[in-house]
């Protein structure tokens, strides 16, 4: 009574308990560093292909547009016919009908290419409706692997943050097994005090404690947690490696096929197409084939040049897609 005591004390690890914890801290945050990286990642595949929805909108608006030009060229034409007698009536409403329905996919594509803007301009932190300019110059996103099996052996090698932050996960969870493994040996704390009696100290103590885990049965069931929590870290990151695997075949599969198709499309349908249109053309002007027939061959040739740009479209797409699973940095 009457007497104060001044204490100051330091609880020691032994065992490389601390270093565990501290390699355990490490751990998480490179898992949280890796993972912001993932997230970037994804969102720059997003901004890619958000950016070729919004040229290709803007690219079929185009074809279309010419495509109008067209049916009102022949609707002129027919026009004529029909005037001097040599043609039904049926052929300028034919192509009064199928310009309408052009206009009808007009429609459509401007919608497209709207929310495409919109979704780009919210992926690159703007207001959805801030104006954006046309886009004139076509996507060009290089692919850096030359075939799957390079592509495959990059994500072997853990290239991807996903799978960065999924092996840091596990390297933590190992980590905190041993430290919960370690908890069965005892811990020491030092310290040393003062006692004071009125106004002066008359005393000095120095202190050595040490702490003996005898609660078994709960540390037995920290350690069944810890594994059990090792095991889904390492599913967990088995699981991500099969699924960045089986994209990736997915993803490149779908791109060499697009790709493939907008080689055939340009090399042969198209020129094709164009040829018989415009024999179709001077064919009918001619009289020697229906009208029909020439806005089947014109419909031909403008499904040809809108396939090349829905397969020039998806074939970028695949290589965005595929530049997100190899794990190129943003």
């Amino acid at each position: 009574m009457g007497a104060t005591s001044y204490q100051l004390r330091q609880r020691i690890p032994l065992w490389g308990k601390r270093g565990l914890a501290r390699g355990i801290a490490e751990r998480n945050a490179d898992a949280i560093d890796a993972g912001r990286e993932a997230a970037a990642l994804d969102l720059l595949a997003q901004a890619e292909a958000a950016y070729v929805r919004y040229w290709h909108a803007g690219q079929a608006l185009q074809l279309v547009d010419e495509q109008i030009a067209l049916l009102q060229s022949l609707e002129e034409i027919a026009g004529v016919r029909y005037a001097l007698g040599m043609v039904p009536q049926q052929d300028a409403i034919r192509a009064q009908v199928q310009t309408t329905r052009v206009r009808g996919q007009r429609i459509a594509l401007e919608e497209a290419g709207n929310e495409a803007g919109m979704l780009l301009n919210l992926l690159l932190g703007r207001r959805a409706d801030a104006p954006l300019a046309p886009a004139l110059q076509a996507p060009q996103l290089a692919v850096a692997s030359a075939s799957l099996g390079d592509a495959l052996a990059r994500l072997e090698k853990g290239d991807h943050p996903a799978l960065q932050a999924a092996r840091a996960q596990v390297e933590a969870a190992q980590d905190s097994l041993r430290l919960r493994q370690r908890e069965r040996w005892p811990d020491i704390s030092v310290g040393v005090g003062a006692m004071q009696r009125g106004h002066r100290i008359d005393g000095y103590e120095l202190m050595l404690e040490v702490e003996l885990p005898l609660q078994r049965r709960a540390l037995h069931a920290r350690e069944r947690e810890a594994q059990r929590l090792e095991d889904a870290a390492q599913a967990r990151a088995e699981g991500v490696h099969t699924t960045l695997g089986g994209q990736l075949g997915v993803v490149w599969a779908q791109w060499r096929s697009a790709q493939r198709q907008r080689a055939l499309l340009g090399s042969t349908r198209i020129p094709q197409a164009e040829a018989n249109y415009r024999s179709a053309l001077a064919s009918y002007q001619v009289g020697e084939v229906d009208f029909n027939a020439l806005l089947d061959a014109l419909t031909d040739w403008q499904d040809a040049r809108l396939a090349q740009l829905d397969a020039t479209r998806d074939e970028q797409l695949g290589a965005a897609s595929v530049r997100a699973l190899e794990g190129d940095a943003p």
